[in-house]
């Protein structure tokens, strides 16, 4: 295992970081087994957790909690906040108010008095984002938190935060946890040279493409649309649709030049992720152990200049074969209202 400096908060973490998104009902609700995984990541090097309090409603970090019980020291254990929590309102969003009480159930889901790393898991365009660097910024004052970031930030927004946080006097986000793999680069246009800038730590997900670099989707190959990732968002593997089309092709030729090289095709995946310059750490996000220990044996691969040419051949950087962030769209593009000018102050005739 190798490990780098998560950006400039001098915190050392493993170039793999354990993702449990996959801990819980939704994925694997074996809290014992969920814990072995744990043990065998940081057996195996791993320092760097990250979970969120959304994910299985707060049972990963349930689980998290209790599989650290003897360890936390040797752990660097990131969270995130923003979805929605439970019932009613004022349970979701980047407030103060709801910033300040979700901390402190996560504190308490993980069984620990700090947080080495809260991330803010998505915009929230109804919060001033001087009103969450201000709570964050608080959070870190008090002790509660060591560092904070954001998550699938566009560039325009990681931008305008920096830029406040220097007007206001606040701690800025150190991190960035967006979306990349050999199918979905686009990152590479501008959030990961615009947080190389700021030099910020950037911390990845879904290096697999949402399990399409796994190995187990393969052109020709039926695919069952009612079990695995797949059975829970169809759309994106049904093999009809062109985009998952272009997917397929362009895994197949992957699938080769990574057999030229001598590995296999998670292992380039995860590889490709953590060549870039700008990149901390990938996140794996594994439901089994063995899931875990096939990504592990990849943790040593390097690709040279002349395979990361043909990938670029494969898929060109800064593209994207499908939008790796489709399942929360911005509000201006789903929100007519914000598109559309109101009838009243429209120029008669």
């Amino acid at each position: 295992m190798r490990y780098r400096t998560l950006g400039v908060t001098g915190i050392e973490v493993s170039t793999y970081c354990l993702g449990t998104m996959n801990f819980g009902a939704v994925g694997n609700p074996d809290h014992d087994d969920c814990a072995r995984i744990i043990h065998t990541a940081l057996d195996q090097g791993i320092n760097f957790i990250d979970t969120a309090d959304m994910y299985s409603a707060g049972e990963s970090e349930t689980i998290v909690g209790k599989a650290l019980k003897d360890r936390r020291d040797d752990v660097v254990l990131a969270t995130k906040v923003h979805f929605q929590m439970g019932e009613g309102r004022n349970r979701s969003g980047n407030s103060r108010r709801w910033i300040v009480k979700e901390v402190e159930e996560s504190l308490a889901r993980l069984r620990t008095d700090w947080i080495d790393l809260y991330q803010v898991h998505r915009p929230d365009y109804s919060t001033d984002i001087e009103e969450t660097l201000g709570a964050l910024t608080d959070l870190v004052q008090q002790g509660k938190i060591r560092a904070f970031g954001c998550s699938t930030f566009p560039v325009e927004d990681i931008i305008e935060s920096h830029h406040v946080a220097e007007r206001r006097h606040l701690h800025r986000f150190r991190t960035e946890q967006p979306p990349y793999s050999l199918l979905a680069r686009g990152v590479e246009a501008a959030v990961l040279p615009t947080c190389q800038r700021y030099r910020m730590g950037v911390l990845t997900w879904s290096p697999l493409a949402f399990g399409f670099l796994s190995g187990q989707y393969r052109l020709g190959r039926d695919i069952d649309l009612s079990k695995g990732r797949a059975g829970i968002v169809p759309s994106r593997f049904d093999p009809s649709i062109p985009g998952n089309q272009a997917k397929l092709e362009a895994v197949e030729q992957f699938a080769g030049l990574a057999s030229d090289i001598g590995c296999t095709l998670p292992e380039l995946a995860l590889a490709f992720v953590t060549t870039h310059p700008a990149v901390t750490s990938a996140i794996i996000g594994p439901r089994t152990t063995e899931q875990l220990e096939n990504a592990l044996k990849g943790a040593s691969v390097t690709l040279d200049d002349a395979t990361l040419d043909r990938i670029d051949e494969i898929v060109p950087p800064g593209v994207n074969l499908y939008d790796p962030n489709a399942s929360w769209p911005p509000p201006a593009l789903t929100d007519p209202a914000l598109r559309r000018r109101p009838l009243t102050d429209r120029a008669a005739g």
